[in-house]
């Protein structure tokens, strides 16, 4: 095309070229973000909650995986929100890519203060799970909204290096009252058994950023949920504005029903970019519609610059 700019093509011809070069370049594939490969999954990232470990994930994890998606599920050190969004972002900047980035119960505290300032983040996904505003924590949010968990812990002294605190275990004969109904009897024993505590910093330390503020977010409600009210479940959801889903479940929604939670993971990470903002609005062009309307504004720009050409050729014809 550089060489009709040569002489004896027109200017208008010529103007005519570059604008549909230009149409032509605005409607080519754009190059895969974040520097992966284009149409490569984004990778799961599951941080479990209180009184739980990774293993709580297994379910979901082999379905996420039977899918293609790669997985990390992290160990949440359950030692104080400041501390455990910290480590969970030091996890986050060790992936290459985009994330989808998961959390159940507490976990959702975690994931909403880890994934503040990471634009590899698309899509967040609470599961039965704490959404604290700015300010809030998760003894506030319980104020408002009480549930059974409140008379279902024992708090037991610990002591570390350089310092001390005091942890929350859930009591051995609430756990398949309050914690696991929907699973076995013996199933919910060996969770107590194994259970992790929790340090009471993790529900009293105030959120100081809240990530889905600006990042799409998903949302499971457990309607049958004893630890975390269902209704302060749906107004976190309400107020962030989350494409939520409700299921006749307790609160261990990814043990008793990890089919439902990697579904509603999966629709995360689908639709994280279809949840943003407009691209119409930010001046982008990614649809169908859009690139047959350039189409046909590039088709009309050729038409333009041929008739221009052929108009100019007739003057000259009968100029005197």
């Amino acid at each position: 095309m550089t060489a009709l700019a040569i002489s004896g093509i027109s200017r208008a011809h010529a103007a005519a070229a570059g604008c549909t070069l230009a149409l032509c370049s605005m409607t080519a594939v754009p190059a895969a973000a974040d520097g992966g490969t284009a149409g490569a999954k984004p990778t799961v990232v599951l941080v479990h909650g209180a009184f739980a470990d990774s293993s709580s994930w297994d379910g979901v994890i082999s379905r996420l995986e039977r899918d293609g998606y790669p997985v990390v599920a992290a160990a949440n050190p359950l030692r104080g929100l400041y501390n455990d969004s910290t480590y969970i972002a030091s996890v986050l900047d060790s992936i290459k890519g985009p994330v989808v980035l998961v959390g159940h119960s507490y976990g959702g505290a975690v994931i909403s203060s880890a994934a503040e300032g990471n634009p590899h983040v698309k899509s967040l996904v609470y599961i039965s799970a704490l959404m604290p505003d700015v300010g809030e924590s998760g003894m506030s949010l319980a104020a408002r909204f009480p549930s059974e968990l409140g008379t279902a812990t024992r708090s037991v002294p610990y002591r570390e290096s350089g310092r001390s605190g005091t942890d929350l275990y859930l009591k051995r004969d609430k756990v398949h009252q309050v914690f696991a109904a929907d699973l076995p009897e013996s199933e919910a024993n060996l969770l107590g058994d194994t259970q992790r505590p929790a340090a009471t910093t993790a529900f009293s330390e105030k959120a100081k950023v809240a990530a889905w503020k600006h990042i799409p977010s998903w949302a499971l409600v457990g309607r049958q949920d004893k630890t975390i009210n269902p209704d302060q479940e749906r107004f976190q959801a309400k107020r962030a504005g989350s494409h939520t889903v409700e299921i006749n479940s307790s609160h261990v929604s990814l043990i008793a029903h990890p089919g439902a939670v990697a579904d509603l993971i999966i629709q995360a990470a689908a639709g994280a970019d279809s949840a943003r903002p407009s691209l119409a609005t930010s001046g982008a062009v990614n649809d169908l519609g859009s690139n047959t309307a350039l189409a046909r504004i590039a088709g009309a720009s050729l038409a333009v610059g041929a008739g221009t050409v052929f108009l100019g050729r007739r003057l000259r014809r009968v100029r005197p």
